[in-house]
């Protein structure tokens, strides 16, 4: 056990020291933002093709997540290998499209070979360099500078604490076009639509209600009795109780009935009407189904009744649709 504890450590020494230089990496970040940022995010929120990302080795799985960041946050952009892009990929570039470039030293083989294509196609160039006096920086429209001294690898070699201040600093591009464009909640759902946060964001009530002949319905003057083979046969827990004109009046639910059997009534006789809940909830079918849930959790109830303008119910859904649906 001493020895876990004598060799453990160490490995908290490094993990502390590796995530304090990394944090003072993404905080030198504060003074080297200048005009230039301004300037990368007025060229790509005038771009009308694409932001395309390019960086070779740990640059370039950076790149590939800011790609991804953007394109997810309303900003459309991809991803393409510097050494792809000299055998054949350059097709992929257009003078719409605006181009990112990441490279610590600035210096990149790859990215340098394209960089005459680049210009002479006259796409804006955006470089995220720790060299403001390198090849990259000084060709490109705005560079964003890193400003890395110290990378937390103890050998100066794997890229860390500056492959850490370029993913900030894409992500800071990502926010603030976002911001600027005004980019919803809704907006990020269609980027997102087979995950939860897509079903709680766009699945619409009239999207899972039941309707027509799903939708458990009795008129006033149905004896208690009748209306139990109701709620039994449509299996949501309640009914729905209608006037002659077919209007919503009132809703039975499995708590009714509990009330109604303490009061020992005959539910043969005994209307429906007498028994049931007159103000009951009602909403639209083009609310959000997370709104609704958010209306039971808020009123602690099981079900909703679905409704159109001239009161007559057009759908019903319980917390068990929900829990269907992926809303909950």
């Amino acid at each position: 056990m001493n020895d876990m504890n004598n060799t453990s450590k160490p490995f908290l020494e490094s993990a502390i020291r590796t995530i304090k230089l990394e944090a003072d990496a993404v905080n030198e970040l504060l003074v080297y933002l200048d005009d230039n940022f301004n300037m990368a995010c007025s060229l790509m929120m005038a771009c009308t093709g694409r932001v395309i990302i390019t960086g070779m080795g740990k640059s370039g799985h950076i790149g590939n997540k800011i790609a991804a960041t953007l394109a997810s946050t309303g900003t459309p952009a991809f991803y393409v290998h510097p050494g792809e892009a000299s055998h054949g990929d350059m097709g992929m570039f257009t003078s719409n499209d605006v181009v990112l470039a990441l490279s610590n030293s600035g210096e990149t083989a790859e990215i340098i070979t394209i960089l005459p294509l680049i210009k002479r196609m006259g796409a804006p160039l955006i470089s995220i360099t720790a060299n403001p006096l390198s090849t990259l920086s000084q060709a490109a429209n705005a560079n964003l500078h890193i400003g890395v001294e110290k990378e937390a690898c103890p050998l100066g070699l794997a890229p860390t604490s500056s492959t850490t201040a370029q993913l900030v600093l894409g992500d800071a591009l990502a926010i603030a076009l976002l911001e600027a464009k005004g980019f919803s909640a809704e907006d990020f759902a269609f980027s997102h639509p087979g995950g939860s946060l897509g079903r709680k964001l766009l699945l619409k009530v009239k999207d899972i209600m039941h309707c027509g002949e799903d939708i458990p319905i009795v008129k006033q003057g149905t004896p208690i009795n009748q209306t139990l083979i109701e709620v039994t046969e449509k299996r949501l827990g309640m009914t729905t109780v209608v006037n002659d004109q077919g209007e919503l009046v009132g809703i039975f639910t499995d708590g009714d009935l509990r009330r109604t059997l303490d009061q020992e009534l005959n539910l043969k006789t005994t209307a429906i009407e007498s028994v049931m809940t007159q103000q009951c909830s009602t909403i639209s079918g083009d609310l959000l189904a997370a709104e609704a849930l958010k209306i039971m959790q808020d009123k602690k109830i099981n079900a909703l009744i679905i409704c159109d303008n001239q009161k007559h119910p057009i759908g019903a859904l319980n917390m068990h649709d929900m829990l269907k649906a992926g809303v909950i």
